[in-house]
C-alpha cells in the first residue's frame, strides 16, 4: 500500500483556508498513491468551541473529500468537528475512492483541554477494510491507551491522527512505536505543525513505524507530504516467524 503523510500548519477555526492549502499538497501527490493521511481536526485546529465551526455529514468539507476522493482515485482519511443531534463529535473520516465512507467517533477525549466538556464520546473501535488490508484509525488522546488499540482483530495498520504539542512530543514518538511492537503491526501517525490561538506550538513528527519497531519514515519537522509503500507479504512472513500475538492477554471493553 502506497501512503501519503500530510504535515502543515492549521489556520484556526478556518476550514476553508485548511482545505485550499490541504488541496494543493494533494494535487502534487502522483498518482497510484493508495492512502492520503491527514491530521486530526485538520479543518479548524484543535478548538473546544465547536459550535463555530462544526460542519454535518453533508457539509462542505465531506464533499470535498469526497470529490477529491473520486477525482484522484484514492482514499482519503482525518478527523474534524461533525454535529449530530445537536452534539459534537472529533469524528475520524476514512473516505474511499468510491465516496462511500466509513467513520470513528474519538474515544479518548482530552480532558486536560475540557475536550470531553464538549464533545461526545464514541463507543465502537473500528477496522476498515480496504485493498486488502485491515486499518484500525485512532485519534491522538487515544494513543496513550493500549487496551482500546490491542490487536485482537488480527489488524495491519494502525493510524494515529493528531494535534500532538511540542511539549510532549517525546510521548508521541514513544507511543508510537511501542504501539506498533506490541500490535505488530506498521504504525502511522499524522501531526499538524505551527502554533494555534491557544499559543500552543506543534512541531509535526509524523512518522511511519513497522511492525518491529523500526522507522519507515523518521519524524518529521518540516510541512510536506511524506510518501512510503508498505509491504503486507513482509508484515505476514514476520507475524508467522514471530507469533507474538498469540500470547496476548485478551480483554473485553466495558
Amino acid at each position: 500500500m502506497k501512503l501519503a503523510l500530510v504535515q502543515l500548519p492549521l489556520v484556526w477555526e478556518d476550514p476553508k483556508s485548511n482545505r485550499v492549502n490541504i488541496e494543493q499538497k494533494i494535487n502534487a501527490i502522483e498518482s497510484g498513491t493508495d492512502l492520503i493521511v491527514l491530521p486530526e481536526m485538520f479543518t479548524t485546529g484543535f478548538t473546544m468551541q465547536p459550535e463555530r465551526v462544526a460542519e454535518t455529514m453533508n457539509g462542505e468539507t465531506i464533499q470535498w473529500m469526497q470529490s477529491l476522493a473520486k477525482a484522484k482515485n484514492v482514499a482519503i482519511t482525518g478527523s474534524l468537528i461533525i454535529v449530530e443531534e445537536g452534539k459534537y463529535y472529533n469524528r475520524l473520516v476514512f473516505v474511499f475512492p468510491t465516496g462511500e465512507i466509513q467513520q470513528y467517533d474519538k474515544r479518548h477525549l482530552f480532558t486536560l483541554a475540557g475536550e470531553d466538556g464538549v464533545f461526545t464520546s464514541g463507543t465502537s473501535k473500528v477496522v476498515i477494510e480496504y485493498k486488502g488490508w485491515k486499518i484500525c484509525p485512532l485519534i491522538c488522546y487515544d494513543l496513550r491507551f493500549p487496551v482500546f488499540s490491542r490487536n485482537t482483530e488480527n489488524y495491519d495498520l494502525l493510524i494515529y491522527v493528531a494535534n500532538w504539542p511540542k511539549t510532549r512530543i517525546n510521548a508521541w514518538d514513544t507511543l508510537l512505536q511501542a504501539r506498533a511492537i506490541e500490535n505488530m503491526s506498521y504504525t502511522i501517525g499524522v501531526n499538524r505543525l505551527g502554533v494555534d490561538d491557544n499559543n500552543l506550538e506543534y512541531v509535526g513528527h509524523s512518522q511511519v513505524v513497522d511492525y518491529l519497531g523500526n522507522p519507515v519514515i523518521e519524524p518529521q519537522t518540516t510541512e510536506g507530504v511524506f510518501i512510503t509503500e508498505l509491504d503486507k507479504d513482509s508484515l505476514r512472513e514476520t507475524r508467522k516467524k514471530l507469533n507474538f500475538l498469540k500470547d496476548q492477554d485478551l480483554f473485553k471493553l466495558l
